[in-house]
């Protein structure tokens, strides 16, 4: 397996070393408004030494930046709990069209029947999925809908004069960071449920925790461990004989996509993250696009605004409306309109027969890596798994080298690390998933990265530990990082 090549530093081009004074990057035209006058004389700065450059020396320097960039399109991304996969181009053009593109959020409904159709199709399409018929998709990403699903268990009980009391959400410890957080937000207390030693919930200790106080559940399904919990309808079954709602975080549903629903299953509510499961990635801080599905009975409780068919005249009318006990609203408009395009697209071109293929592929995906790094990395849960593999780096720890470093030295492999340290219950966890859309040759590539990285591990820990040797930016003073954040460019940095 070879590394990448050291050759960043041999490429790397300052442009203020190239700087001579008169040459000029731009050719801007006449003015053709009023000059303006500067601020006063104590708003401007004294020097501000920007360098001098031609257009083609500035035009190099930027698309070689762009080139230390690491993207899905220039390389494998498995990033556990957050699928990153490829995102077909066409699905980016549909997006771009000037109907969708240019149309504004205010725009008369008659003027946007084609994308207000577009919106109620998926609103079908997505309550299929999830066998949860009510469905919005107003909401920013996963986060958001979880926050959303917390106001709808409020205002359900409240509804129900039951509000007083229910003032508890029961959270999984192998949940995302954002169940208990979403819960918090909305004014509930969270209690853990702790899992039992296979991985899933466990049982004993989730009736321990129920009471007239629970006012529902949180339960990602497939867990953050990637597994499935064979017991997941009796937890809904006992959660509901106590009165309460079960929530569930969608996020990993690459693995059941086309093959269980979440309705199905016994769940009231779930989000399903469109910029994971349905073609856009979310790297680089968005966008996201999280749909919240909710049952018939909660269907009048959603935020607004969803999108009602009305049959007459010589065609259908499709029309904003805000569900009648309607939370309110918490986007602008119909949330990332864009990223509900790519949806579509995916799950139209795809139909049945590739919805299944999705989950399918994800899943053996996964278990490839899980059966193939066995021998070297300790599987969190010797089980097979879902759509991403729980590892456990304690064998490398205990010669001198952390689930970080393993991170840091796969960068000199030229692979995006996966998710490290999570989740929390697994002690230096490794937390990888493939997607459906890598190939064999691909993951046997990282295969055989991680494989050296173990044997280095042995033979010669501090290699491991001074990684990445090869990237543009050596190890950060995370803690530092964290607390005195560089966040803008000065010329004695640079040099």
């Amino acid at each position: 397996m070879a590394l990448i090549p050291d050759s960043v530093e041999a490429t790397r081009l300052l442009l203020m070393e190239r700087s001579r004074p008169g040459r000029r990057g731009s050719t801007l035209p006449a003015l053709d408004v009023p000059a303006a006058p500067l601020p006063e004389k104590r708003f401007l700065r004294r020097e501000l030494p920007l360098p001098e450059v031609s257009e083609g020396e500035l035009v190099r320097y930027f698309t070689h930046l762009s080139h230390l960039n690491y993207a899905v399109d220039t390389g494998f991304y498995p990033l556990g709990s957050c699928t990153m996969k490829y995102n077909p181009k066409w699905h980016d053009e549909a997006a771009s069209l000037p109907g969708f593109s240019q149309l504004h959020p205010r725009q008369d409904a008659l003027q946007a029947q084609g994308a207000l159709r577009l919106i109620w199709e998926l609103q079908q399409m997505l309550g299929e999925i999830a066998g949860l018929p009510g469905c919005s998709t107003a909401l920013a990403a996963g986060a958001q809908a979880e926050l959303a699903g917390m106001l709808i268990a409020r205002a359900y009980h409240r509804a129900r004069g039951d509000g007083g009391r229910r003032r508890t959400v029961l959270v999984p410890d192998s949940a995302h960071g954002t169940n208990p957080a979403s819960a918090a937000m909305a004014g509930f207390q969270v209690v853990t449920v702790r899992s039992n030693a296979h991985g899933d919930m466990d049982l004993e200790a989730l009736r321990s925790a129920l009471s007239p106080q629970v006012a529902g559940m949180m339960l990602t399904m497939p867990t953050t461990l990637g597994l499935f919990d064979a017991h997941v309808q009796e937890v809904c079954r006992i959660v509901h004989q106590a009165g309460a709602l079960v929530y569930g975080d969608g996020a990993n549903l690459n693995a059941i996509l086309g093959r269980a629903r979440y309705g199905d299953l016994g769940f009231d509510m779930v989000h399903l993250n469109l910029h994971k499961t349905f073609s856009t990635p979310h790297g680089g801080g968005g966008p996201g696009a999280g749909v919240l599905c909710v049952s018939q009975e909660l269907a009048p409780l959603l935020p607004a605004p969803v999108v009602a068919r009305y049959e007459g005249g010589s065609r259908p009318l499709f029309e904003a409306v805000t569900p009648p006990q309607s939370i309110g609203r918490l986007h602008g408009f119909f949330g990332n309109f864009g990223i509900l395009v790519r949806a579509y697209c995916y799950i139209r071109s795809l139909g049945e027969a590739g919805l299944l293929q999705v989950s399918a592929n994800a899943v053996l995906n996964a278990n490839y890596l899980r059966v193939r790094l066995r021998s070297a990395y300790r599987l969190a849960y010797d089980r097979p798994c879902m759509h991403e593999a729980v590892f456990s780096a304690t064998e490398q720890k205990a010669r001198g080298v952390r689930a970080l470093d393993i991170a840091k030295r796969l960068i000199d492999y030229g692979f995006y690390p996966p998710t490290i340290y999570f989740p929390l219950i697994v002690d230096e966890a490794l937390m990888i998933e493939p997607t459906e859309s890598e190939s064999k040759e691909t993951l046997d590539s990282f295969i055989a990265a991680l494989l050296a990285i173990d044997r280095e591990s042995k033979e010669s820990p501090a290699t491991v530990r001074d990684a990445p040797r090869r990237a543009p930016v050596r190890r950060l003073d995370e803690t530092t990082a964290a607390r005195r954040p560089v966040l803008r460019w000065s010329p004695a940095r640079e040099h």
